[in-house]
């Protein structure tokens, strides 16, 4: 377990750029990884080399052959991490441009009649998607509610809601406002037992930096990240498609390769960074256990990097040493419960007596970043429903410590009052 090794996390905390000092704002604490994580200093590095060559693929030269062998690499690689034998990788404009696309293509793309499925629980880059192009084919949309409670939508809710002429169902994988975790395998079973050749796309933006994805047991058609999330850089999003999805009429150049969604000459850096990526993680997973498969040490890096992030998130709810925690102040809410099995390095909550925003401005005075979510467009669908107008998110990933929550849980006690 990371949290038992100052040497690991050291060693760990020492590939990342800028992971206590912000080249803006000085020393900080940075508990907003969901908004986007820190960025690993070889991504860093990468970018920089494949930014300074003028080469494009498909060319008949040394360097493009350079660049295509770097695109192949990364592909071999992603479908390593995601666990994806079958399919095909890609990447595009952003992890939000992909949904779309993936989306798009397989509501326009599917038998005519029938219906869309989705949850409340998800972002809105999905179910703006889904509702968007349910409509444009004239589809019926199918909203499953999400509990409040927990903030998870279940498989038996799917199961009581879907109807043999689905032809599109979305999943999230884990909720950025929350931080609470579904059950990917269970709903598309779930989907599945009722409407079999239903396309199914999961939303995989907040759940992949805290690992453990596992493409080939989820049964699905389509699975999207945003690498900016997943300590690569802004500029790309990385899409899996089924092969049965590929199979559909997808958009591309007339008299090309059959099956190809790149859409231009793609970006070479944006491949070999998250090549870099599941780098960091196989090395993660070398240092945690004596796994020799690499499949197998990209799991041991999700098992450590899971149970370090539990013991995090555990410490800012009840506490550590002499500092209370979070739900132990008064007044508090915590979303998706205080005891939730299924969070994933996220503690989202408001008092009843200091304004979230407020909250954020005084921990950000202190060098502690955090984020403040509003019942907006983005996280409306959550806070609504409990009567909230906002809410304050600390999101950590395995490289934060003890000490950093201590620091927090400090300054909360203080703010709280």
């Amino acid at each position: 377990m990371i949290t038992q090794s100052t040497d690991l996390t050291d060693a760990i905390r020492d590939r990342f750029a800028h992971v206590d000092v912000c080249p803006f704002q000085g020393p900080r604490i940075f508990f907003e990884n969901a908004g986007g994580a820190l960025t690993l200093k070889s991504v860093v590095e990468t970018s920089a080399t494949y930014a300074a060559i003028p080469d494009n693929q498909g060319r008949d030269n040394p360097a493009s052959a350079a660049l295509g062998k770097a695109i192949a690499q990364a592909k071999a690689d992603m479908a390593l991490f995601f666990n994806a034998p079958t399919g095909r990788f890609f990447v595009g404009e952003s992890g939000t441009e992909l949904t779309f696309r993936l989306i798009r293509t397989a509501v326009m793309g599917s038998e005519a009649g029938g219906s869309v499925i989705g949850s409340s629980v998800e972002h809105p880059a999905s179910r703006s998607a889904a509702q968007h192009w349910a409509q444009m084919a004239g589809k019926p949309y199918i909203s499953v509610a999400h509990d409040d409670a927990t903030g998870q939508v279940t498989p038996a809710a799917y199961a009581a809601a879907i109807t043999p002429d689905v032809r599109v169902a979305t999943i999230l994988h884990t909720s950025p406002v929350t931080g609470i975790a579904n059950d990917v395998a269970g709903i598309a079973t779930a989907i599945r037992a009722t409407a079999p050749d239903a396309f199914i796309f999961v939303d995989g933006i907040q759940h992949a930096s805290h690992g453990r994805i596992d493409i080939a047991s989820y049964d699905i058609d389509g699975y999207v990240v945003s690498p900016y999330k997943v300590f690569s850089r802004h500029g790309y999003g990385v899409a899996w498609a089924s092969d049965r999805l590929t199979a559909l009429p997808i958009e591309t150049l007339k008299d090309g390769p059959a099956g190809n969604w790149e859409m231009g000459t793609r970006d070479t850096g944006a491949y070999a960074t998250f090549s870099d990526v599941v780098r960091y993680f196989d090395w993660l997973g070398s240092t945690v256990s004596d796994e020799t498969d690499p499949r197998a040490r990209i799991e041991a890096a999700g098992a450590a990097i899971h149970a370090h992030e539990k013991a995090l998130t555990d410490a800012i709810l009840h506490g550590i040493d002499n500092l209370p925690g979070i739900a132990d102040l008064p007044g508090v809410t915590i979303l998706g419960g205080v005891d939730n099995p299924d969070r994933e390095g996220l503690v989202c909550f408001a008092l009843d007596h200091v304004p979230a925003a407020e909250i954020v401005e005084k921990l950000n005075a202190q060098g502690i970043r955090t984020h403040i979510r509003r019942a907006d467009h983005y996280s409306g669908n959550i806070l609504a429903p409990l009567g909230m107008e906002a809410a304050v998110r600390v999101s950590l990933c395995h490289y934060n410590t003890l000490e950093e929550v201590r620091s927090l849980l400090a300054a909360m006690k203080e703010i709280s009052g």
